[in-house]
């Protein structure tokens, strides 16, 4: 007869396995659990917030002349803004640049409205969607344009619309001439070497971000005939053409003398259509080469530059205080109030 003591491990046994049986579906449901947690509760990096709809509050309109559609669009001011920084400046800027140009938009349509002197305008009309003022195209113009690109890009410049809204820029008290163009030459110009007006808070600041624009350099090809007839001056040898007498605070060409006739920097950059009035022009046989440094009049923002300095960091306060020396930014409660008033 066995003992009841060699017994002993086949009890052990089947409650072993009788316990494991139990805990298995346990088991295989725990680690399940667990992850199903981490998707219901996700950690702050992976948590993905819906874009909730940007909404741009307006007190005042402005009235566009489409110059094509030969129409005038009436929309609030701050969409009108949306419209113009979707038009001056490119959308992969970075979110601070495109602040700074949010400012200037508005800064420049408030003056505007306030000022009233543009008797060229259609009937109706406060600003052209052209050069003329300030480049602006409609929402149904850019999902046009844009394709599927549209809901990102506009919601990237509501945004910046937005943390901008009823803020210009002021320099004792009133909106400033908020110029801007896309590159220097590494300066910026006083205004008064470009236009016949000087400003105090348009003055000649370094710009060092612009070297790194696609449109730093610049090279455009003439006939002799061409630039003869465009400067009426006339060409002859080879080599470097004219002299450079004086040059602007920004170093850009100030005034030349080719042969015998002076003429300003701003003058030969009109009339042959250059990019920049910093620029050196070569005769070659029968074809005249002009190399350019930066893209635009040089006075006021550079886009290129802001783009370059908020890469660095700067926001667009810092920015804006950089290229127009002085200024405020200041809400426009009290400019739309008198808007509105005049209405």
């Amino acid at each position: 007869m066995k003992s009841n003591r060699n017994r002993m491990p086949y009890y052990i046994l089947i409650i072993g396995l009788l316990a494991l049986i139990l805990l298995l579906p346990a088991m295989i449901v725990l680690p399940f659990d667990d992850k199903a947690k981490l998707i219901a509760q996700p950690t702050q990096s992976d948590t993905v917030i819906p874009d909730e709809p940007i909404v741009l509050n307006s007190e005042v309109d402005v009235s566009v002349y489409k110059t094509e559609a030969k129409a005038i669009e009436t929309l609030p001011l701050e969409d009108y803004v949306v419209g113009v920084v979707a038009s001056e400046m490119s959308t992969d800027f970075e979110m601070e640049a495109l602040k700074a140009q949010a400012l200037t938009a508005r800064t420049y349509i408030i003056k505007m409205l306030l000022s009233q002197t543009d008797l060229n305008l259609p009937e109706g009309a406060d600003v052209t969607d052209t050069v003329l003022h300030q480049v602006f195209q409609s929402d149904a113009h850019l999902k046009k344009a844009w394709g599927k690109d549209y809901e990102y890009k506009i919601n990237k410049i509501r945004k910046a619309v937005k943390e901008t809204e009823g803020k210009i820029l002021t320099f004792e008290g009133k909106p400033i001439e908020a110029l801007f163009f896309s590159t220097s030459n590494g300066h910026t110009q006083n205004s008064e070497d470009y236009y016949p007006s000087s400003f105090p808070y348009l003055r000649s600041v370094e710009s060092p971000w612009d070297k790194d624009s696609p449109k730093y350099y610049y090279q455009q090809k003439f006939s002799v005939e061409e630039v003869e007839s465009k400067l009426k001056v006339k060409l002859t040898g080879d080599g470097e053409v004219g002299k450079v007498l004086k040059r602007t605070s920004g170093n850009y060409v100030d005034e030349i003398d080719i042969n015998g006739k002076k003429m300003t920097g701003r003058e030969i950059r009109v009339n042959l259509n250059l990019k920049s009035s910093d620029f050196t022009i070569l005769k070659k046989d029968d074809q005249v080469i002009v190399q350019t440094r930066g893209y635009g009049h040089g006075v006021g923002m550079s886009q290129y530059g802001a783009n370059g300095m908020a890469q660095e960091g700067e926001d667009y306060k810092q920015i804006v205080k950089h290229y127009y020396n002085g200024v405020e930014i200041t809400d426009t409660k009290a400019y739309t109030a008198k808007l509105t008033a005049q209405k």
